[in-house]
């Protein structure tokens, strides 16, 4: 079976990790966000590419879900008695992650060709392929900081000013990197993980090709990352109410209604269906929490069986 997830943060790198251990033998390729990525201290630094990467090798910090298992930041201490920035927690372990990125990238390796050694290293059997080669950086625009660099916005201001739009820089020059339209195309699923609309699945979206290309398809699940009309990590929440949307299920269908099929929602927000219905998407509402590695199988077995009687001809009841 071959699947495709959309991903970004690490709500989208659990689901990925269900799909990797319900399926280890299907063809799992995962498009990751970059437009987070960033350079600090000299180093680039993917994050969204990084927590996807660490959770499918078991390497991930399981406490918060990013960084590395058994961490130190003995680097970070000399950092700061230096007088250097330290509002970006760079552990020792993700440290060398990026040291030896940023060498191969100054020696003409692409950051797919790059990923894909790491992942080769890490015993990562999945395909794991940054949106693109070329570098898109997100810019939050703020009601009263002006023009922000993401992880400025992110991490440094805690997500604290108020957002009033964004702008995805780079991305008219940025192709997919080779083999994700091919990916989509051949896929018997794609799954548009739960991760922040705006700014994890937005940049992916942008790239050239790949929205027609799942316009296309007739198998496209989306996960709700709002439940309640809030999101379990993150600002996704916050950035809807900011823009004037309602932060509900409903708003994240409606931005994916042009190329999903079906939509998995919680049963909080199972008022959010009628509607959703009415623009010819199956919604089907469970549990879609994943608390733990068990909860990310759960869910990812949840999706497969419901596209397989989609694409049997049976509505999911």
């Amino acid at each position: 079976m071959k699947i495709v997830a959309l991903a970004g943060g690490v709500g989208g790198a659990k689901l990925a990790d269900g799909f990797y251990r319900a399926r280890p033998n299907a063809d799992l390729t995962v498009i990751v966000n970059t437009g987070d990525d960033f350079t600090h201290l000299g180093l680039r630094i993917c994050p969204d590419l990084d927590t996807v990467c660490y959770t499918l090798a078991g390497l991930a910090n399981p406490l918060t879900g990013w960084g590395r298992l058994d961490e130190s930041y003995s680097a970070l201490d000399a950092i700061e008695i230096l007088g250097g920035p330290t509002w970006f927690r760079l552990g020792d372990r993700d440290l060398g992650t990026h040291l030896v990125r940023s060498d191969l990238l100054r020696a003409g390796n692409s950051l797919s060709e790059i990923t894909q050694k790491f992942c080769q290293r890490w015993g990562i059997q999945a395909r794991i392929l940054p949106m693109s080669d070329e570098p898109v950086a997100t810019i939050v625009h703020t009601k009263a900081d002006g023009d922000l660099a993401f992880q400025y916005y992110f991490v440094r201001l805690q997500c604290q000013p108020e957002v009033t739009g964004f702008t995805f820089q780079g991305i008219e020059d940025a192709r997919p990197v080779p083999g994700i339209l091919e990916a989509i195309q051949s896929a018997d699923l794609v799954v548009v993980c739960p991760s922040n609309p705006w700014v994890s699945i937005s940049p992916i979206l942008g790239i050239q090709g790949i929205r027609d290309a799942l316009v296309a398809k007739k198998n496209v699940v989306a996960v709700s990352p709002l439940i309640g009309g809030q999101a379990l990590k993150g600002p996704a929440a916050k950035m809807y109410k900011e823009l004037g949307w309602e932060p509900a299920a409903l708003s994240v269908a409606d931005q994916y209604k042009d190329f999903i099929t079906m939509f998995l929602l919680d049963s909080a927000d199972v008022a959010d269906c009628e509607e959703i219905r009415q623009w010819g998407i199956i919604p089907y509402v469970s549990d879609i929490i994943m608390k733990d590695i068990p909860g990310r199988i759960r869910l990812a077995e949840l999706i497969l069986n419901l596209a397989s009687q989609q694409q049997g001809g049976t509505q999911p009841s």
